[in-house]
């Protein structure tokens, strides 16, 4: 009998943990094939420090339930890269532990990059002949990976930017004056969080009447004669880009500021573009005009989880133990449209290696109007995904959400298995 390991990778989302859910209930579900479902702490950079839980016997059944419709990380995250080097002394550690364990089956839940570790360990894992499984699980509210018709964490993601951006319509549109808001969203090369803002449309011609997403170049120019059309229409004109728009040199429009700085390694901090649009067009129009950064909202709020994300997150959990067990390795768990009226989908499973290190781009031709809108096309598509509402417990009218304290005392090393007390569940 082996074991089951999980950590989840990369950023967040509202449904991530949707996805652990899965994996756990489906560890469950086969008793005589698996032993312990393990949780990475922090994923594998924890793992590496020997931070684990024992989900299946930490985890009541009411607190499972709990976790669910948790938004965010419930085992924490991290963004560690594996080396590139398949001989580095990194990757017998890691499989050494894993032994230790008696894991037999390992599930990472994240990204592009979580993919690349799935795509790594099971590589090595074929030059070394261990019979380890590995397995990746969808996530990301950038709904940019390849290989499957979208990812668990969109949905939510697109609900709550649609959900949003139709209340910030309705705020705008209360004076008489002519006024500009600028709402900037997520989105470092694909923009499909910012096409999700038309979904807040009630009527054609109804704001936002501008979209803009990095794969479109972007002019400050054809921005201002934009603006100026919609104004001939509209007194309230309501525009939603991508952090990640930039011109036709490559440059980010962020950048045009003094504000742009990197990160720890090296990448452009892609926020601001929406400040520089605002002065922009105080100084060319001299109109009201207020610039919205959602932030990390889109991807953090457990309000407004989409009832079809959750679900199709959790099963998206269930289907990775399942290829496990029928002796599936280096694969990623994908989505494929079976139909769209009514929607369904298929769970099937890809090869990693033709997901990782890949970015799906919001496609050309769903982007109309000069580079400024977005085409119905989308809309039929993104629909579905946000479809339904789910119910959770409240307290004191505040969401109840269960989370892991901080303190070394709720992780534990292998030597150590069986030591640690009940995660809390508690108002956040």
């Amino acid at each position: 009998m082996k074991n089951v390991i999980v950590g989840q990778s990369g950023g967040p989302t509202a449904v991530i943990n949707g996805s652990l859910y899965g994996v756990v209930r489906e560890t469950l579900a086969h008793p005589e094939e698996i032993g312990h479902v393990y949780g990475m702490i922090h994923g594998i950079e924890g793992f590496l420090q020997d931070s684990i839980m024992d989900l299946g016997e930490e985890l009541s059944g009411e607190e499972l339930e709990l976790m669910k419709v948790t938004p965010a990380a419930y085992l924490g995250s991290c963004r560690y890269k594996l080396p590139e080097d398949l001989l580095s002394e990194v990757y017998p550690r890691v499989f050494e532990k894993l032994e230790a364990l008696e894991v037999g089956y390992f599930l990472y839940i994240g990204g592009n990059d979580s993919m690349d570790t799935v795509s790594k360990l099971s590589r090595y894992a074929a030059r070394t002949r261990s019979d380890i499984r590995f397995i990746g699980v969808p996530k990301t509210i950038d709904n940019d990976l390849v290989g499957t018709d979208h990812t668990p964490g969109y949905g939510s993601a697109a609900k709550y930017v649609a959900g949003t951006v139709r209340e910030i319509v309705l705020d705008s549109s209360v004076y008489f004056q002519k006024s500009v808001t600028i709402v900037e969203l997520m989105g470092r090369h694909a923009g499909w969080v910012t096409a999700a803002s038309v979904l807040a449309r009630k009527y054609e011609g109804d704001n936002p009447v501008l979209v803009y997403l990095p794969e479109a170049d972007f002019d400050l120019e054809e921005f201002a004669r934009d603006i100026e059309s919609a104004f001939e229409k509209n007194a309230c004109i309501i525009v939603c880009v991508s952090e990640g728009i930039h011109d036709a040199s490559g440059r980010f429009i962020c950048e045009y500021g003094d504000e742009a700085q990197t990160d720890n390694f090296g990448h452009k901090m892609l926020t601001g573009c929406g400040k520089i649009l605002e002065n922009f067009v105080r100084r060319r129009f001299g109109v009201k005009v207020r610039s919205v950064e959602l932030n990390v909202s889109q991807r953090c709020s457990g309000v407004l989880i989409s009832a079809a994300d959750l679900e199709e997150a959790s099963m998206a959990g269930r289907e990775g133990v399942k290829a496990a067990l029928a002796g599936e390795t280096g694969v990623m768990v994908a989505f494929r449209r079976a139909e769209s009226a009514p929607y369904h989908i298929e769970y099937i499973t890809v090869d990693v290696n033709a997901v990782c290190n890949q970015e799906k781009s919001f496609p050309a031709e769903w982007i109309t109007g000069a580079g400024n809108d977005i085409s119905r096309e989308f809309v039929e598509y993104a629909r579905p995904l946000i479809a339904g509402e789910v119910t959770r417990p409240v307290e004191d009218g505040v969401a109840v959400y269960l989370y892991r304290g901080e303190s070394r005392e709720n992780t534990k090393s292998p030597e150590a298995i069986g030591t640690v007390g009940k995660t809390k569940t508690e108002n956040r």
